[in-house]
């Protein structure tokens, strides 16, 4: 069955006919052609007519509502094809809600059904977005098996598609979100670039859920606004410091933040794991809007906290009655969290973090790195959890480690040399870019004393606003091509870590012309090229 016509369109048309021909039969009653002998008023004929017209504009609007949507309109970006195969429904609903997060940041969106694509609808797609579950002994849901008979089987020249993927299932059973992995390895294999490595979730995992979502908002352009879809428990970690890195540069504010965890905590975390903060308004300006909408800041509220921690956590509803705090509260939507790669080990006894001063279309700072960079006070607490990121966890020491990286992603590649030298040596080579070696060469210091005492064993360092040869990091890694080639031989890893939408798959082309699709298919397989991308 088509796109354009589905189960639901015939059901509609179907159910639209066969109303027509009771109605014909009931006209000809009333027109004296059987045992009805009275012909109905004029009037009665208007509130006929008025219901049926009624009747069919509600179906249309239903059918309207339901019908897939495209979001194209005349000079609109491509539209984002979103691509659910759900065999309980759950997938769906998170295509669904991936859909709203996407419109909402401007990004239009083609919503399909596994069953619904075909080769002329991936050839048409320049980014596609997969959220598919697995069943039985990692099978495909049922429904996708149009899917794969017609398409998985004759595939179109992909390499026009970048593609993401969200792979949902349980653990608990032998073939963990196997399909998932089938359909990410066939994108990759058939030419499509991902944008991202596949985000595993185990059964429903909000963490894995949440990281999504954060990805959906970088997607948009800037992180999601809205709410979490499963609220993270923080912690009120301390802020120890907070210092600007980058004071004079074109680029936005870099500032260097480190964190202490509760003394009843047992956290932990390593190189490659992330840490994700619930931001909050400025104290002030929270207290502010309060009395202005003729509330008590300091109310205590039934689960022992203030109105102003409640609102200070929450988005600023825009319709509220003065003084009505039941309608308040049911108005509130909590503040969506930020996540940042941490940049620090255990050993250096705090959590530390590197983010740029974000600013949103309208010039206001956004949501976590304006909470964070403006108003979070050195010395009081700031809520924060620590996430798992086991695909970006480190290698054993023997194993050549080749970091790549630019702007703030530098944090997570210096989790990995802090843990590299912690257990003292193994050849790394670091290759990083930023806008200017005056005013942008985050921990340069610390880094050229890596190199010195041979924690790092090269240093590649391009700044593109300082002119030269290379001027960004994929320019200086193709550069650098037999070397890349006599590390990937000799065994080394690959971690990327930066900008989703910049660098990252830029420096993946580079990859796959220095080595070939094959090699890096290699690598991929063999979980030696990884990437936490932003």
């Amino acid at each position: 069955m088509s796109t354009r016509f589905s189960r639901a369109t015939l059901g509609n048309v179907a159910v639209l006919v066969l109303l027509a021909v009771i109605g014909g039969a009931l006209l000809r009653l009333h027109l004296g052609e059987a045992w009805w002998q009275g012909a109905p008023p004029s009037r009665q004929w208007g509130i006929a007519l008025a219901a049926t017209a009624l009747y069919s504009l509600a179906c249309t609007v239903v059918w309207w509502r339901s019908r897939p949507r495209d979001d194209t309109a005349e000079g609109s970006d491509q539209p984002m094809l979103l691509v659910w195969s759900s065999q309980t429904g759950f997938a769906r609903e998170l295509a669904e809600r991936s859909a709203q997060a996407l419109r909402l940041a401007g990004v239009p969106v083609r919503l399909r059904g596994l069953h619904e694509v075909d080769a002329p609808l991936l050839a048409g797609s320049a980014r596609a977005l997969f959220i598919v579950s697995t069943t039985g002994e990692g099978d495909a849901p049922d429904h996708a098996l149009p899917f794969l008979r017609r398409v998985m089987t004759t595939p179109p020249p992909l390499d026009h598609l970048q593609y993401g993927v969200l792979a949902l299932g349980d653990r608990s059973y032998g073939h963990f979100c196997a399909f998932g992995h089938q359909l990410h390895d066939w994108l990759r294999q058939h030419g499509a670039h991902p944008l991202f490595d596949a985000i595993e979730v185990d059964n429903a995992d909000p963490a894995a859920l949440r990281h999504w979502q954060q990805l959906l908002g970088q997607l948009g352009g800037g992180a999601s606004e809205l709410p979490d879809w499963t609220p993270a428990e923080y912690q009120p970690w301390t802020l120890l410091q907070r210092m600007h890195l980058n004071p004079g540069s074109v680029g936005g504010p870099v500032h260097w933040l480190r964190l202490q965890p509760p003394t009843d905590s047992s956290a932990h975390w390593q190189a490659g794991d992330i840490a994700e903060v619930g931001p909050q308004h400025a104290e002030q300006s929270t207290r502010d809007w309060l009395q202005a909408q003729s509330f008590d800041a300091n109310t205590v509220l039934d689960d022992g906290n203030t109105l102003l921690a409640r609102v200070a956590r929450s988005h600023l509803p825009s319709l509220v009655a003065a003084g009505d705090l039941p309608g308040l509260l049911a108005a509130l939507q909590p503040l969506p969290h930020r996540e940042y790669s941490i940049a620090s080990v255990m050993d250096d006894g705090a959590v530390e973090l590197l983010l740029r001063r974000q600013l949103r279309a309208d010039g206001t700072p956004g949501v976590g790195s304006g909470w964070l960079c403006d108003h979070a006070v050195v010395g009081e607490p700031v809520q924060m959890r620590l996430r798992r990121n086991e695909n970006f966890h480190g290698v054993a020491i023997d194993v050549p480690l080749l970091l790549i990286g630019n702007g703030t992603g530098i944090a997570g590649l210096r989790a990995h040399l802090h843990e590299r030298a912690r257990v003292g040596g193994g050849r790394t080579w670091l290759l990083f870019g930023e806008r200017s070696a005056a005013h942008d060469f985050h921990f340069g210091d610390e880094l050229q004393a890596m190199l010195a005492n041979g924690t790092l064993t090269h240093l590649d360092t391009v700044f593109s606003r300082d002119g030269g040869a290379h001027r960004y990091v994929q320019d200086r890694l193709l550069a650098e091509a037999a070397t890349l080639r006599q590390w990937v031989d000799e065994g080394a890893t690959i971690l990327v870590c930066g900008s989703l939408q910049g660098m990252a798959p830029a420096v993946d082309a580079v990859i796959e012309q220095v080595l070939g699709a094959d090699g890096k298919e290699a690598l991929l397989l063999a979980g030696r090229y990884r990437r936490d991308v932003y």
